[in-house]
Order: structure tokens, then sequence, then C-alpha cells
């Protein structure tokens, strides 16, 4: 791979430790600003806020740069951001930071995204993007054990500290071996949106959405799940955690590889169906145990194996507006992840069983399948419609 890719990897590698880390950490906290473990989480929900308002008004903002720069101002803000949430001795000011810490993240993905195409060799756009979210899964990986040793050893201030020291690194391999790019053509505010008026983004989005909101559901409540239903220890979490990071990982590679090959959207329906079926049988055999761990990692797997192919597929549809489309598919997962979340819990808060939100998320999947299935066939009948007038001439 090449190494002017690195700094991408990297990049999404510290935007993931960010994101990730505070779950682990979130009884520290809790703790030691004196507050309540749901007023600790709402830590999670201004960094998601953050990504989600960031996105459009940092690229909006940013659209006449060269993207080597605008990579350079994002990674400035989340190292920035990570490291005064590392100094914060105040609950709101904790939260403000954790806000700002997340204002990048959905941007970073957007111009990243254009930055990988466009490096990467020829039929090698969704490898390169696979590469670019990789340093998002190795986060993943390494991120929730890494927090759970700081925080028992030292302090829950340090994975910032470190996250800020990271976001320096990040920046000098960016000056070192990421070279200019241009800015993209200025198409002006409107021209930014105007892919929106196309069904096929629509499409794209929406599938995004609920697919994450699907596995999510389960994913979510994992360890209830499987220290309630599967026969698992409170300390098994620790190496469960650890495979499931592994998945995606795996996940990441498998996607980038597939859709090289095969049709992006076509490899995003097959991973929803592959999630789904491992959603059934979570459902219906939740207590057998080597099964439940087997189906937890195909869930997360299919959770990174859609990720470059639905980067690929938004830049693909958005042309004159790709910063944008990018962005907005970064929302679609947060959104799919907070819908998720809150549908997930329900059968918990109503008490009929945690394996029901597997159940849930089943149906959140077959939806994302049918809307999938729509674009495949929206994406043929414009491939016979180009290749007819050809024929015609031959």
């Amino acid at each position: 791979m090449k190494k002017s890719l690195v700094p991408l990897a990297l990049g999404t590698f510290g935007l993931g430790m960010a994101e990730f880390v505070m779950m682990s950490i979130l009884p520290y906290v809790a703790q030691e600003m004196n507050v309540s473990i749901p007023a600790a989480g709402h830590l999670i929900s201004a960094y998601a806020l953050g990504v989600c308002v960031g996105a459009p008004v940092m690229l909006l903002s940013a659209r006449k740069f060269p993207l080597k720069k605008v990579l350079f101002l994002l990674i400035l803000i989340y190292a920035l951001g990570n490291t005064l949430a590392g100094f914060s001795h105040n609950y709101w000011f904790m939260l403000g930071m954790r806000f700002i810490s997340g204002l990048p993240h959905g941007a970073f993905f957007g111009v990243g995204s254009i930055v990988a195409e466009k490096l990467a060799d020829e039929g090698k756009s969704s490898s390169a993007l696979a590469f670019m979210v990789s340093g998002m899964t190795i986060a993943n990986l390494i991120g929730i054990p890494l927090g759970a040793y700081i925080c028992n050893h030292f302090s829950w201030r340090l994975i910032f500290y470190v996250t800020g020291v990271w976001g320096a690194v990040n920046l000098f391999f960016l000056l070192k071996w990421m070279p200019s790019i241009a800015p993209l053509p200025n198409n002006g505010l409107r021209g930014q949106f105007n892919f929106l008026k196309k069904m096929d983004p629509w499409l794209i989005l929406l599938a995004t959405g609920l697919g994450n909101c699907g596995i999510f559901c389960f994913y979510c409540y994992v360890s209830p799940f499987l220290t309630g239903m599967s026969g698992f220890t409170a300390a098994d979490m620790t190496w469960i955690m650890v495979l499931s990071g592994v998945s995606m990982v795996l996940g990441n590679i498998i996607g980038g590889k597939l859709s090289d090959r095969f049709r992006s959207a076509s490899v995003v329906g097959f991973a929803y169906s592959l999630a789904a079926m491992a959603l059934v049988v979570l459902f219906l055999l939740p207590s057998i145990s080597f099964l439940a761990i087997v189906m937890m990692c195909i869930c997360t797997s299919c959770l990174f194996m859609v990720g470059a192919p639905n980067q690929l597929l938004v830049l693909q549809n958005s042309r004159g507006g790709e910063m944008m489309g990018a962005a907005m598919i970064q929302i679609a997962f947060n959104l799919g992840n907070a819908l998720g979340s809150y549908s997930g819990g329900l059968p918990i808060d109503n008490n009929v069983g945690v394996n029901f939100s597997s159940i849930i998320g089943m149906g959140y999947l077959v939806i994302a399948i049918f809307i999938v299935s729509i674009l495949v066939r929206r994406q043929k009948s414009k491939e016979q419609l180009m290749v007819t007038p050809i024929l015609m001439k031959s």
C-alpha cells in the first residue's frame, strides 16, 4: 500500500480511539467528575453530536482549500480537543471538549475518502478506502482493552494525552508523506448538495443507516447478551471484545477486496444478509456459547465489511459534492448507531429478554437489504442503457 495513504489510516485510528475509548473508561470519568453514569454517558453523545454537526459545517467552510491543508486542520482540531479533554476538571468543560473532538470526525472521512480515491492505483479505490478505514478497526481492537488497562494502572486522563500526541505524529507524517492535492472544483454552496436531487444517494444513505442500526441493536448489548444468555462471565468479555475487534479488522479487509472485484452495492447486500442470518441464529439459539461467539464475530465483521463499499458508493453517486457525500455517510453511520442503541434497549427495558434485541436488528437489516436490492437493480438498468447505444452503433 502507498505510504501516502498512511496518514489517512493514522487519522482514522486517532478518531477511533477518541470515539470508542470513552465506553471503557465511563465509570472512572463519572466518579472523578462526580456525576452519574447516565450523565457521563452524555460524553459519548456529545462526540456523536459533534460528528453530525461538524461534517457539513466544516466541509462547507473548507471546500475552497487544498485537500491536504483541510486534513491538517481537521487533525489539529481532534488533537487539541482530546488534549484539552484530558485537562478537564469540570463536567461541562469536558462535555464541550468531547463535542469539539467529534467535529472533525465526519469531515475527515469525507476529505480522506476523496484523497484515498485520488491516490489509489487504478481499480484499487475500494482497497485504498479500506486501508484508510483500517485505522478505525484497529482502534476498536485495542482501544477498549488499552483504555481499561490505563485506567486501572494510571489515569483515564492519560488516554486523552496520548490521543493528542498521536495527532501530532499524524500531522508529521501528513506533511512528510502526503503530496499536495488541489481543491475540488468549487460548485458553490448549492452545488455541494445537487447530488441529493437523485434517488441513488438517498438509497445509499438510508441503507447505511438502517444496516448499522440493525447490527448495533445487538452489539450495543453484547455484554448482557453473552453473560446473561450464553453462559460467559464478565471476565470473559475482555478476550471476547478483542476477538470482536479482530473480526472488524478482517471484515474491513474482506470488504475492500470484494468491492474491487464485484459491484459495491452487491457486497453491501451480501454483508447485510450474512449479518441478518447471524442475528436470527442469536435469537433462536442464544444459549449455545460457541455458536453465540461465532455469530457475534460474523456481525462485527459485517459491520466493517460495508465501510469501504459504502464510502465508494457515495463518492460515485455524489460527483460535484463528493466531500459532502462522504461526510453524510458518516452521519448515516452515527445516526444508525444511535437508533440501534435505542431500539436494542427496548426489549431489555420491557423485560422480554435481551435476545429479542437481535430479532429487532434483523428487521432493520431486512429493510436495508430491500433498499440495497433496489439500488442494484437501478445500477444494472443504467449500465444496460449505456451499453445499448454502443451495440446499436456496432
